[in-house]
């Protein structure tokens, strides 16, 4: 009797069954396949200021790296902070801990990791701040790509978008292998917020803002759920009425949180710790889990220009592996669409 050969198994609809995920997520332009898998995991982060030794504590606690690399321009408070992490190697699982102010002991890093940026000086505008720091990443982002040919470039300084698209262009790496923090933050303090709303936990809210990191960010009402339920159709089929200032006044409330944790401690750094270790574990071990991040977003959405801002994304060991077809209403791809606009007039003086 002829032994019938094995059917092939879709990861979405099971033997036989309807391959979801080209419906569900589109690719972005021009992306390369992920590079062979290896064994060891390298991380290293540029810069040791308080953003970068949140997400180094982080990813250590979190055993995410066999190897974790420091790199900043200031050698003794690198080297004090190294030495600091060392010391507690009897807490934490055994990872490798080096630093220096020298490119080259990235090479081979599986994700690179950039905290660095130009602080903004009195009466100094923003424009200004920016060429600095695109003059700053002009130094930073080519030893990484030169040492690190097949790594993932994982952006935090900010204006974190325009930033990122400043580093796609100064790597030239493939865009699925540059990415921003972007909103992933942010979606983090809507979830909170909305949850503490409703007296829930934040893990049983699904909700995102997208768009630019900053003011002109877009929360997505239209597709907000709590346990699976749609938050405003349910409103709807309930006949409840809310007030949209409500609303509006939550997604003010994430605007403002990060300003009022400045203006409180002078800067921000435990929850972009573990929102940038959240990336990282997603990516290194290939989670393949949806985080609203700053991706190269042309062609999604009605935006043609080349630019990076937040949507929702498959992440992995290939980085972007793709972005959600989410529904927007109306006004949320029109938000979306004005928020591009914004970013494209910023990086239309950077000369790149």
């Amino acid at each position: 009797m002829e032994k019938k050969s094995d059917s092939t198994t879709s990861s979405l609809g099971g033997p036989g069954g309807l391959d979801l995920s080209e419906a569900f997520f589109r690719p972005i332009q021009n992306a390369t396949p992920p590079s062979t898998t290896k064994s060891n995991i390298k991380i290293s982060i540029i810069g040791a200021g308080n953003v970068g030794m949140a997400i180094a504590q982080t990813i250590l606690t979190q055993d995410l790296a066999d190897e974790l690399v420091l790199v900043d321009t200031n050698p003794d408070k690198l080297r004090g902070e190294m030495l600091d992490l060392q010391h507690a190697a009897a807490f934490l699982p055994r990872t490798k801990i080096l630093s220096s102010t020298d490119y080259s002991i990235t090479s081979g890093s599986d994700l690179c990791i950039v905290t660095a940026g130009a602080r903004q000086i009195p009466d100094e505008s923003r424009l200004n701040l920016l060429h600095r720091n695109i003059s700053l990443f002009r130094h930073i982002i080519h030893p990484l790509a030169k040492f690190s040919p097949e790594t993932i470039l994982l952006i935090v300084s900010n204006p974190v978008d325009v930033l990122t698209y400043a580093s796609w262009k100064l790597s030239g790496f493939p865009p699925n292998r540059v990415i921003g923090s972007g909103t992933n933050l942010d979606s983090s303090r809507f979830r909170f917020l909305i949850a503490d709303h409703l007296d829930v936990n934040a893990q049983d809210v699904q909700a995102y803002i997208i768009g630019e990191h900053g003011d002109g960010s877009v929360a997505l009402w239209s597709s907000i759920s709590v346990g699976g339920v749609p938050i405003l159709k349910l409103l709807e089929k309930e006949q409840i009425s809310y007030e949209k200032e409500t609303l509006e006044n939550i997604h003010k409330q994430v605007i403002e949180s990060a300003y009022e944790v400045i203006n409180l401690k002078e800067y921000t750094s435990w929850a972009i710790g573990y929102s940038v270790a959240n990336l990282a574990r997603t990516i290194v071990r290939e989670q393949r889990k949806i985080h609203p991040v700053s991706v190269l977003a042309t062609g999604l959405h009605g935006i043609g220009k080349e630019l990076f801002l937040s949507l929702p994304a498959l992440l992995g060991r290939g980085g972007v592996l793709g972005v959600t077809n989410v529904h927007l209403s109306e006004e949320e791809e029109y938000k979306l669409k004005e928020s591009a606009e914004t970013l494209v007039k910023v990086q239309s003086l950077l000369g790149i």
